[in-house]
């Protein structure tokens, strides 16, 4: 039960659970510092006019390079809508 809950997951990216809190915690962290930007931007727009785009950008850069055969792929944003592969 332990292992399915806790291990499971990480094993299933190539990582530790310690590897796999750290990533993930870094990549939280930045999700919330871009949506405080987003905030005071709408309020004041002359304010982190890019900080949330890049941060977003940037994460998907990494989550992609994290993913077997998807590094080469062009990034979502980059791509006409016609032609995003999703995954659900």
């Amino acid at each position: 039960m332990i292992d399915r809950i806790f291990l499971s997951h990480p094993r299933s990216v190539g990582e530790s659970y310690g590897e796999h809190a750290a990533t993930a915690s870094r990549f939280g962290f930045t999700m919330i510092v871009g949506g405080a930007a987003c905030v005071v931007h709408a309020v004041l727009p002359f304010l982190f006019a890019r900080t949330a785009s890049d941060a977003v950008k940037r994460l998907y850069s990494q989550m992609l390079a994290r993913q077997p055969g998807m590094a080469a792929r062009k990034p979502a944003y980059e791509q006409p809508e016609w032609q995003i592969e999703y995954e659900i």
